[in-house]
């Protein structure tokens, strides 16, 4: 079963008192705070105006650790580095430049489950631990390569073998393992070792059968995209169905982009705004040379901008208009900060422990949330609340243990 949260980590918990209960059972039901994450446009997903590329704002190393590094300055407690081929720059290579740049924000690395043969890819999530002594979390994807059209079934089950790999590198001294695409035996672990007491955690997003049995029996956040919040409670319902087959809680997590002001009009026309030069034709070329333009999530962030008003409002402060010129996530919450923060509690109320927010330009709205929002809110990093992080360097070959 998931080991529940160790009562003598950092992070400050007690019981939610009055508040109704989440909508299914979570890992860290009395986590008072929030994992509050941005998001580095790794990935060619950084614009004034939405659909129209600027110079200025390219996926360069340059601009995306300049992300990352006002993320920190900001105060949030982790970011997620998202991976593709067509556009942006190697996920795990960014990670590794910006390790001995930050020492407080953690890291949500995209790894794309097969592109790495998998005992080389835990010894490279081991290294990138170390080197961030325990702020590492990595974001399980199973996606199609560059020049590949897999079945989806082959595809997840490529993608359960590399994550059953990876945890018996990172808990057990030898790998031995018979699988349909993967078979290791007799492999000794030392290099792959992490920092972290059992690896860092799995933050999964998907929404096929085989997704859910992947996330329900290995993986300790489900991510979500915005979608009306009844979609989002039975999504959670869902993947709680199936946790509950292997005897395991989840946490929750929501990733949707922010446009917060000192007014909701101020807010409101903002989004008018970046939205205001978007050629619809070639914001669909955009969400098209995305490898997940055809999934089963991209297709349910289709029908939210379908079912809002002519102003893209789904929900009152839920904003589908940035799904036009971007595949994947594609809402963002609009509003005053009360209004944002009344959303967040919300959310939270429901059993969301963790939030990857974004906007647009990137660190133009991370300051605004940073300014508005960000002293309101009780944050946490979940490595640490979940006791994943050991307070000295730990007894592994790559740390203080011995040298074999």
């Amino acid at each position: 079963m998931h080991s529940k949260l160790d009562a003598t980590q950092d992070e400050k918990m007690r019981p939610a008192r009055g508040e109704s209960l989440t909508v299914v059972p979570v890992t860290s039901p009395d986590l008072t705070g929030a994992e509050v994450s941005w998001f580095s446009a790794l990935c060619s997903d950084d614009y004034q105006f939405l659909g129209v590329p600027d110079g200025d704002l390219r996926s360069s190393w340059a601009h995306c650790r300049d992300i990352l590094l006002e993320a920190e300055r900001q105060g949030f407690r982790n970011i997620l580095c998202p991976s593709s081929f067509q556009v942006g720059q190697d996920t795990l290579s960014f990670v590794a430049g910006c390790a001995p740049l930050t020492d407080r924000i953690n890291m949500l690395a995209a790894v794309r489950c097969g592109e790495m043969q998998p005992i080389m890819l835990a010894r490279t999530i081991a290294t990138l631990d170390h080197m961030l002594q325990g702020r590492l979390t990595v974001n399980i994807i199973s996606s199609d390569f560059p020049g590949e059209k897999a079945d989806s079934g082959f595809r997840y089950q490529r993608s359960r073998e590399v994550v059953e790999i990876l945890k018996q590198a990172w808990t057990q001294d030898e790998i031995n393992y018979q699988g349909d695409v993967y078979q290791f035996e007799g492999l000794t672990t030392d290099p792959a070792r992490p920092y972290q007491t059992g690896g860092p955690l799995l933050y999964f997003g998907g929404y096929s059968p085989a997704a859910l049995d992947l996330c329900g029996q290995h993986c300790d956040v489900y991510l979500m995209w915005p979608e009306p919040k009844e979609n989002i409670a039975q999504r959670m319902k869902d993947v709680n169905a199936v946790a509950e087959k292997y005897d395991r809680t989840l946490d929750y997590g929501l990733r949707v982009h922010m446009i917060v002001r000192d007014t909701e009009a101020e807010a409101k026309e903002y989004a008018e705004y970046i939205a205001s030069k978007l050629d619809d034709d070639y914001g669909k070329l955009i969400r098209d040379r995305a490898h997940d333009s055809t999934s089963l999530g991209v297709a349910h962030q289709a029908k939210a901008r379908e079912l809002a008003d002519k102003y893209g409002y789904v929900e009152p402060h839920l904003w589908t208009g940035v799904g036009r010129a971007r595949s994947g996530c594609g809402a963002a919450l609009v509003g005053s900060a009360d209004q944002v923060l009344s959303e967040i509690e919300d959310y939270k109320k429901m059993g969301i422990r963790a939030f990857i927010f974004s906007g647009y330009p990137h660190i133009d709205e991370c300051k605004h949330f940073g300014r508005l929002v960000m002293p309101h809110l009780d944050t946490a990093s979940l490595p640490h609340a979940y006791g994943r992080v050991p307070s000295d360097t730990p007894n592994t070959p790559l740390g203080v243990g011995d040298r074999r």
